[in-house]
């Protein structure tokens, strides 16, 4: 479309345009144009042009295009599909029934997914792996990972890794000191022992988990990250803690659903002042009562008693079901 601008050269052009911005004389609905020598800014009608710099500058008319307007998921589908971001990789929700279309259109949206899966499992087996089905993109479930400043290497199908603890990562962060001691008990890839040890470098985290993959993982992230803090234990944890009795100053117990019968392991390596931070999945009529009584049991069988520190939601699970953290303090 023809519309009124200003023709300068274009060494004096972004002089002008800046000016144009400024006494709001711009037009942005259209790209500014250029050729070899000048640049053709775009007005708005009826433009005010006092003090403009228009030495050796002439308004004209001139040919300009629209902006074309960034796509986006609305604009496509029609509404905002439920996805998770894990690297390059876009995990679709269950909700999702035209997947092939909500894959095509989170492609052309977001040049940082290179992948797009869908679940065909929930979380399952002894490893706590899922099963996928490839929709559109690259053909893999391995990315890296980005976040609070770590990178982790990640294979979907071989351990289990969600984003959606980035926040609850953190806030553990916050409550370890400089020098403790912090058994990660359910580590998989590393997220929760890399940040705290990249960030804690005086302190000692011991990081288990059976599933062999994420082990291997978990070392490969180790040396990622350049952290050399972190002990790297292959095995059963309620085996493998035995070896290490009454060291723990913090406990992490991530490993919903089944963490209760590990419980007797952790009050092994537990001692007066030890905070176990424990993930649990619970009903909505029974957030907290029922894993508070399963804690205090286990450590009234260890001679222990317990002071709750915390209570909190961490994120809805399912339909009136949740994912919840419980943080206790154990006492003499």
């Amino acid at each position: 479309m023809k519309k009124q601008c200003v023709q300068v050269d274009k060494k004096k052009g972004e002089h002008v345009r800046k000016a144009l911005m400024e006494k709001g004389s711009l037009d942005t609905t259209v790209r500014i144009a250029s050729d070899e020598r000048y640049i053709y800014i775009p007005l708005i009608p009826d433009a005010d042009l006092t003090d403009i710099p228009l030495e050796n500058a002439q308004v004209i008319e001139h040919e300009f295009m629209l902006h074309e307007k960034q796509a986006t998921l609305k604009h496509i589908l029609g509404y905002i599909p439920k996805y998770e971001m894990i690297g390059s990789i876009a995990l679709l929700g269950p909700e999702e029934t035209d997947i092939e279309r909500t894959a095509n259109a989170l492609l052309q949206v977001n040049p940082h997914i290179k992948t797009v899966l869908a679940a065909l499992s929930p979380v399952e087996g002894e490893f706590r792996t899922r099963r996928f089905i490839f929709i559109n993109g690259e053909n893999t479930t391995q990315t890296i990972h980005k976040e609070h400043g770590c990178r982790y290497a990640i294979d979907m199908e071989k351990a289990y890794f969600t984003p959606r603890l980035a926040t609850e990562r953190s806030r553990i962060l916050e409550q370890i000191k400089d020098g403790e001691v912090v058994v990660d008990m359910f580590a998989g890839v590393g997220p929760f022992s890399i940040l705290i040890a990249k960030n804690r470098p005086s302190c000692r985290v011991m990081a288990i988990d059976k599933n062999p993959e994420a082990v291997k993982f978990l070392r490969y992230n180790t040396a990622l990250n350049a952290v050399s803090n972190v002990e790297t234990i292959e095995g059963d944890a309620k085996e493998e803690v035995r070896k290490y009795a009454r060291i723990a100053d913090h406990i992490i117990m991530n490993l919903p659903h089944t963490a209760q019968g590990f419980l007797d392991a952790s009050m092994m390596i537990a001692k007066p002042g030890t905070v176990i931070h424990y993930y649990d999945i619970t009903p909505e009529d029974d957030l907290y009562s029922a894993s508070l009584g399963h804690i205090e049991a286990a450590a009234h069988r260890a001679g222990f008693n317990t002071d709750t520190v915390s209570t909190r939601i961490v994120r809805s699970y399912s339909p009136h079901q949740f994912n919840v953290c419980i943080e206790v303090r154990i006492t003499g």
